[in-house]
Protein backbone atom coordinates (compact mmCIF):
# COMPACT_ATOMS: atom_id res chain seq x y z
CA UNK A 1 0.00 0.00 0.00
CA UNK A 2 1.40 3.46 -0.83
CA UNK A 3 2.18 5.99 1.68
CA UNK A 4 0.93 9.35 1.66
CA UNK A 5 3.05 12.52 3.76
CA UNK A 6 2.28 15.64 4.42
CA UNK A 7 4.90 18.32 4.50
CA UNK A 8 4.25 21.41 6.57
CA UNK A 9 7.00 23.99 8.20
CA UNK A 10 7.72 23.15 11.99
CA UNK A 11 7.12 26.55 13.66
CA UNK A 12 8.73 26.74 17.22
CA UNK A 13 5.62 25.96 19.61
CA UNK A 14 4.00 23.35 17.00
CA UNK A 15 5.63 20.60 16.01
CA UNK A 16 3.96 18.45 18.61
CA UNK A 17 0.42 19.45 17.78
CA UNK A 18 0.96 19.12 14.19
CA UNK A 19 2.29 15.72 14.02
CA UNK A 20 -0.24 14.65 16.44
CA UNK A 21 -2.93 16.39 14.09
CA UNK A 22 -1.18 14.61 10.95
CA UNK A 23 -1.52 10.76 12.46
CA UNK A 24 -4.73 11.65 13.59
CA UNK A 25 -5.54 12.50 10.42
CA UNK A 26 -4.59 9.69 9.06
CA UNK A 27 -1.32 10.83 7.37
CA UNK A 28 1.72 8.06 6.76
CA UNK A 29 4.54 10.30 6.91
CA UNK A 30 5.10 13.94 7.80
CA UNK A 31 7.63 15.88 6.69
CA UNK A 32 9.24 19.36 7.94
CA UNK A 33 11.23 21.72 5.82
CA UNK A 34 14.94 22.34 6.58
CA UNK A 35 15.06 25.81 6.19
CA UNK A 36 16.74 27.55 8.69
CA UNK A 37 16.15 31.58 8.44
CA UNK A 38 12.21 30.48 7.77
CA UNK A 39 11.67 27.92 10.81
CA UNK A 40 12.68 26.20 13.74
CA UNK A 41 15.55 23.79 13.95
CA UNK A 42 14.32 20.37 11.83
CA UNK A 43 15.69 17.86 14.39
CA UNK A 44 14.09 19.62 17.75
CA UNK A 45 10.70 19.80 15.51
CA UNK A 46 11.54 15.95 14.88
CA UNK A 47 12.44 14.92 18.45
CA UNK A 48 9.01 16.83 19.99
CA UNK A 49 6.90 15.12 17.08
CA UNK A 50 8.19 11.46 17.78
CA UNK A 51 7.46 12.12 21.89
CA UNK A 52 3.64 13.00 20.47
CA UNK A 53 2.91 10.32 17.83
CA UNK A 54 3.01 6.48 17.73
CA UNK A 55 2.97 5.35 13.94
CA UNK A 56 3.78 8.04 11.67
CA UNK A 57 6.90 8.59 9.96
CA UNK A 58 9.17 11.34 10.37
CA UNK A 59 11.77 13.08 8.83
CA UNK A 60 13.16 16.40 7.04
CA UNK A 61 12.04 17.36 3.92
CA UNK A 62 14.53 17.83 2.48
CA UNK A 63 18.12 18.72 4.28
CA UNK A 64 21.30 19.62 2.22
CA UNK A 65 24.87 18.99 2.43
CA UNK A 66 25.92 22.31 2.99
CA UNK A 67 24.65 23.72 6.72
CA UNK A 68 25.50 20.76 8.18
CA UNK A 69 28.91 17.99 8.25
CA UNK A 70 27.51 14.37 7.21
CA UNK A 71 28.36 13.27 10.77
CA UNK A 72 26.01 15.68 12.59
CA UNK A 73 23.43 15.06 9.85
CA UNK A 74 23.63 11.10 10.48
CA UNK A 75 23.43 11.48 13.83
CA UNK A 76 20.74 13.53 14.33
CA UNK A 77 18.36 11.56 12.27
CA UNK A 78 19.59 8.41 13.99
CA UNK A 79 18.66 9.94 17.38
CA UNK A 80 15.06 10.49 15.94
CA UNK A 81 15.32 6.84 14.85
CA UNK A 82 16.10 5.99 18.34
CA UNK A 83 13.14 8.29 19.87
CA UNK A 84 10.64 7.49 17.70
CA UNK A 85 11.32 3.27 18.00
CA UNK A 86 12.71 3.44 14.19
CA UNK A 87 10.21 6.09 12.28
CA UNK A 88 12.80 7.95 11.10
CA UNK A 89 13.46 8.88 7.11
CA UNK A 90 16.44 11.21 6.10
CA UNK A 91 14.84 13.72 3.46
CA UNK A 92 18.10 15.09 1.58
CA UNK A 93 18.56 17.43 -1.31
CA UNK A 94 20.88 19.95 -2.87
CA UNK A 95 19.13 22.58 -0.74
CA UNK A 96 16.98 26.04 -1.99
CA UNK A 97 15.99 28.08 0.89
CA UNK A 98 18.18 27.04 2.98
CA UNK A 99 21.05 28.18 1.33
CA UNK A 100 19.44 30.87 -0.74
CA UNK A 101 19.24 32.75 2.62
CA UNK A 102 23.13 32.36 3.63
CA UNK A 103 23.95 33.66 0.11
CA UNK A 104 24.54 30.27 -1.12
CA UNK A 105 23.23 28.05 -4.40
CA UNK A 106 21.97 24.64 -4.30
CA UNK A 107 25.03 22.15 -3.62
CA UNK A 108 26.86 20.90 -7.04
CA UNK A 109 25.85 17.53 -7.91
CA UNK A 110 29.23 15.84 -7.10
CA UNK A 111 29.24 17.53 -3.77
CA UNK A 112 25.76 15.71 -2.90
CA UNK A 113 27.01 12.49 -4.35
CA UNK A 114 29.92 12.71 -1.93
CA UNK A 115 27.49 13.77 0.79
CA UNK A 116 25.03 11.27 0.71
CA UNK A 117 27.69 8.38 0.45
CA UNK A 118 28.88 9.67 3.44
CA UNK A 119 26.02 10.24 5.24
CA UNK A 120 24.97 6.28 4.20
CA UNK A 121 28.35 5.11 5.56
CA UNK A 122 27.62 6.94 8.85
CA UNK A 123 24.37 5.32 9.47
CA UNK A 124 25.65 2.06 8.50
CA UNK A 125 28.22 2.42 10.86
CA UNK A 126 31.16 2.19 8.44
CA UNK A 127 34.35 4.48 7.78
CA UNK A 128 34.17 7.43 6.49
CA UNK A 129 37.61 9.21 5.12
CA UNK A 130 37.52 12.53 6.64
CA UNK A 131 40.46 14.60 4.97
CA UNK A 132 42.81 11.44 5.43
CA UNK A 133 40.75 10.45 8.99
CA UNK A 134 39.22 7.07 9.56
CA UNK A 135 36.09 8.66 11.13
CA UNK A 136 33.30 6.47 12.09
CA UNK A 137 30.00 6.88 14.64
CA UNK A 138 30.45 4.54 17.09
CA UNK A 139 26.87 5.11 18.98
CA UNK A 140 24.43 4.32 15.72
CA UNK A 141 25.34 0.41 15.12
CA UNK A 142 25.10 0.28 18.75
CA UNK A 143 21.62 1.88 18.92
CA UNK A 144 20.15 -1.04 18.14
CA UNK A 145 17.60 0.36 15.38
CA UNK A 146 17.69 -0.22 11.94
CA UNK A 147 19.19 1.73 9.55
CA UNK A 148 17.82 4.76 8.86
CA UNK A 149 16.56 5.09 4.75
CA UNK A 150 17.61 7.70 2.32
CA UNK A 151 15.07 9.43 0.76
CA UNK A 152 16.14 11.84 -1.57
CA UNK A 153 14.78 14.82 -3.46
CA UNK A 154 15.44 14.84 -7.15
CA UNK A 155 14.69 16.84 -10.30
CA UNK A 156 17.26 16.38 -13.48
CA UNK A 157 18.54 12.96 -14.44
CA UNK A 158 21.60 13.00 -12.70
CA UNK A 159 20.07 13.24 -9.99
CA UNK A 160 17.34 10.62 -10.01
CA UNK A 161 20.18 8.24 -11.39
CA UNK A 162 22.46 8.67 -8.83
CA UNK A 163 20.04 8.54 -6.22
CA UNK A 164 18.69 5.58 -7.73
CA UNK A 165 22.12 3.80 -6.70
CA UNK A 166 23.04 5.41 -3.52
CA UNK A 167 19.66 5.90 -1.83
CA UNK A 168 16.93 3.82 -0.54
CA UNK A 169 13.92 5.73 -1.83
CA UNK A 170 13.47 8.45 -4.15
CA UNK A 171 10.68 11.51 -4.21
CA UNK A 172 10.66 13.37 -7.42
CA UNK A 173 9.87 16.75 -7.82
CA UNK A 174 8.65 16.81 -11.53
CA UNK A 175 5.55 18.15 -10.74
CA UNK A 176 1.83 16.06 -11.35
CA UNK A 177 1.69 15.18 -14.83
CA UNK A 178 2.22 11.69 -15.85
CA UNK A 179 4.49 11.65 -18.71
CA UNK A 180 6.66 13.23 -16.56
CA UNK A 181 6.70 11.41 -13.55
CA UNK A 182 6.81 8.02 -15.78
CA UNK A 183 10.00 9.45 -17.43
CA UNK A 184 11.30 10.09 -13.87
CA UNK A 185 10.84 6.00 -12.96
CA UNK A 186 12.02 4.50 -16.28
CA UNK A 187 15.42 6.84 -15.42
CA UNK A 188 15.42 5.69 -11.89
CA UNK A 189 15.03 2.24 -12.74
CA UNK A 190 17.68 1.94 -15.55
CA UNK A 191 20.01 3.40 -13.68
CA UNK A 192 19.43 1.05 -10.53
CA UNK A 193 19.70 -1.91 -13.12
CA UNK A 194 22.83 -0.76 -14.68
CA UNK A 195 24.11 -0.55 -11.01
CA UNK A 196 23.58 -3.96 -10.87
CA UNK A 197 21.05 -3.41 -8.26
CA UNK A 198 17.11 -4.49 -8.00
CA UNK A 199 15.27 -2.12 -9.07
CA UNK A 200 12.14 -2.96 -7.30
CA UNK A 201 14.01 -2.72 -3.82
CA UNK A 202 14.39 1.39 -4.65
CA UNK A 203 11.24 3.19 -2.99
CA UNK A 204 9.71 5.57 -5.63
CA UNK A 205 7.56 8.82 -4.92
CA UNK A 206 6.14 12.40 -5.52
CA UNK A 207 5.95 15.39 -4.56
CA UNK A 208 2.81 16.86 -5.79
CA UNK A 209 1.28 20.21 -4.87
CA UNK A 210 -2.63 19.38 -4.02
CA UNK A 211 -5.65 21.13 -2.52
CA UNK A 212 -9.15 20.02 -2.26
CA UNK A 213 -11.81 22.38 -2.84
CA UNK A 214 -15.31 22.44 -4.91
CA UNK A 215 -14.14 25.64 -6.45
CA UNK A 216 -11.49 24.96 -8.83
CA UNK A 217 -10.41 29.11 -9.00
CA UNK A 218 -10.03 28.92 -5.18
CA UNK A 219 -7.85 25.84 -5.05
CA UNK A 220 -5.37 27.04 -7.56
CA UNK A 221 -5.01 30.35 -5.47
CA UNK A 222 -4.53 28.32 -2.13
CA UNK A 223 -1.54 26.57 -3.88
CA UNK A 224 0.01 28.99 -6.35
CA UNK A 225 3.24 29.85 -4.12
CA UNK A 226 4.10 26.37 -3.33
CA UNK A 227 3.31 25.56 -7.05
CA UNK A 228 6.49 28.37 -7.66
CA UNK A 229 8.42 26.63 -4.99
CA UNK A 230 8.56 23.36 -7.07
CA UNK A 231 8.40 24.48 -10.39
CA UNK A 232 11.31 26.31 -9.99
CA UNK A 233 13.68 23.32 -9.31
CA UNK A 234 12.87 22.28 -13.12
CA UNK A 235 14.45 25.55 -14.38
CA UNK A 236 17.42 26.05 -12.07
CA UNK A 237 19.81 23.88 -13.84
CA UNK A 238 20.77 23.81 -17.12
CA UNK A 239 19.25 21.03 -19.46
CA UNK A 240 16.23 19.90 -17.03
CA UNK A 241 13.89 21.64 -19.10
CA UNK A 242 14.93 21.49 -22.48
CA UNK A 243 12.18 19.92 -24.41
CA UNK A 244 9.40 20.18 -21.62
CA UNK A 245 6.00 21.59 -22.74
CA UNK A 246 6.60 24.23 -19.97
CA UNK A 247 10.31 24.98 -20.66
CA UNK A 248 10.20 28.67 -21.14
CA UNK A 249 7.65 28.78 -17.71
CA UNK A 250 10.22 26.78 -15.63
CA UNK A 251 12.95 28.45 -16.64
CA UNK A 252 11.48 32.11 -16.63
CA UNK A 253 10.43 31.05 -13.09
CA UNK A 254 14.09 30.10 -12.32
CA UNK A 255 15.33 33.28 -13.61
CA UNK A 256 13.28 35.44 -11.66
CA UNK A 257 12.63 33.54 -8.71
CA UNK A 258 11.80 36.04 -5.40
CA UNK A 259 12.82 33.99 -2.61
CA UNK A 260 12.03 37.51 -0.34
CA UNK A 261 8.32 35.96 -1.22
CA UNK A 262 9.14 31.73 -1.33
CA UNK A 263 6.41 29.54 -1.01
CA UNK A 264 4.17 32.50 -1.10
CA UNK A 265 1.59 33.60 -3.86
CA UNK A 266 2.21 37.36 -3.83
CA UNK A 267 5.85 36.45 -5.15
CA UNK A 268 6.66 38.18 -8.94
CA UNK A 269 7.68 34.88 -10.25
CA UNK A 270 4.03 33.76 -10.79
CA UNK A 271 2.93 36.56 -11.49
CA UNK A 272 2.04 35.58 -15.04
CA UNK A 273 1.37 32.15 -14.40
CA UNK A 274 -1.63 30.86 -15.91
CA UNK A 275 -4.32 28.57 -14.83
CA UNK A 276 -3.59 26.30 -17.31
CA UNK A 277 -0.16 25.83 -16.49
CA UNK A 278 -1.10 25.22 -12.57
CA UNK A 279 -3.52 22.46 -13.59
CA UNK A 280 -0.68 20.42 -15.60
CA UNK A 281 1.96 20.99 -12.52
CA UNK A 282 -0.39 20.90 -9.44
CA UNK A 283 -3.22 19.12 -8.47
CA UNK A 284 -6.02 21.28 -6.97
CA UNK A 285 -9.92 21.14 -7.26
CA UNK A 286 -12.64 19.03 -6.03
CA UNK A 287 -12.03 16.13 -4.02
CA UNK A 288 -12.70 13.46 -6.59
CA UNK A 289 -10.55 15.43 -8.80
CA UNK A 290 -7.71 15.32 -6.52
CA UNK A 291 -8.49 11.14 -6.29
CA UNK A 292 -8.33 10.37 -10.22
CA UNK A 293 -5.46 12.72 -10.86
CA UNK A 294 -3.60 11.40 -7.92
CA UNK A 295 -4.77 7.79 -8.64
CA UNK A 296 -3.19 8.07 -12.30
CA UNK A 297 0.76 8.73 -10.28
CA UNK A 298 -0.16 5.52 -8.19
CA UNK A 299 -1.06 3.67 -11.24
CA UNK A 300 2.49 4.41 -12.46
CA UNK A 301 4.50 1.83 -9.70
CA UNK A 302 4.72 4.92 -7.31
CA UNK A 303 5.42 3.73 -3.53
CA UNK A 304 4.94 7.22 -1.59
CA UNK A 305 3.44 10.86 -2.24
CA UNK A 306 4.13 13.91 -0.79
CA UNK A 307 1.67 16.46 -0.21
CA UNK A 308 2.57 19.91 -0.72
CA UNK A 309 -0.56 22.29 0.24
CA UNK A 310 -1.33 25.58 1.04
CA UNK A 311 1.42 28.66 0.54
CA UNK A 312 2.80 30.61 3.60
CA UNK A 313 0.46 33.25 2.77
CA UNK A 314 -3.03 31.73 1.68
CA UNK A 315 -6.15 32.52 3.49
CA UNK A 316 -5.58 30.02 6.72
CA UNK A 317 -9.34 29.07 6.45
CA UNK A 318 -9.37 27.76 2.80
CA UNK A 319 -6.02 26.82 3.66
CA UNK A 320 -7.37 24.28 6.66
CA UNK A 321 -10.19 23.49 4.83
CA UNK A 322 -8.18 21.82 2.19
CA UNK A 323 -6.04 20.11 4.31
CA UNK A 324 -9.20 18.38 5.83
CA UNK A 325 -10.82 16.93 2.82
CA UNK A 326 -7.69 16.07 1.61
CA UNK A 327 -7.55 13.79 4.90
CA UNK A 328 -11.28 12.69 5.02
CA UNK A 329 -12.27 12.33 1.48
CA UNK A 330 -9.48 11.84 -0.63
CA UNK A 331 -6.75 9.63 1.34
CA UNK A 332 -9.80 6.91 1.92
CA UNK A 333 -10.48 6.87 -1.53
CA UNK A 334 -6.86 5.84 -2.69
CA UNK A 335 -6.16 3.59 0.13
Amino acid sequence: MAEFWYLTFPAPGTPATSARNAEQAGWDGLFFPDTQNLSGDVYSALALAASATERILLGPGVTNPVTRHPSVTASAIATIQVESGGRAVLGMGRGDSSLAYIGRKPAPVKIFEQYLGDVQRYLRGDAVDISGYDSRNTWIAESGQPKVPVDVATTGPRMIALSAVHAERITFAVGAEPKRVAGAIETARTARSAAGLDPDDLALGCYVNCTANPDMRIAREVILGTVGVFAHFSGMSGGTAAGLEDQAIFESIAANYDMANHARSKAAHVADVGDDFVDRFAIAGPSDYCVDRLGELLDLGLNHLVFVTASRDADPKQAAEGNERLASEVLPQLR
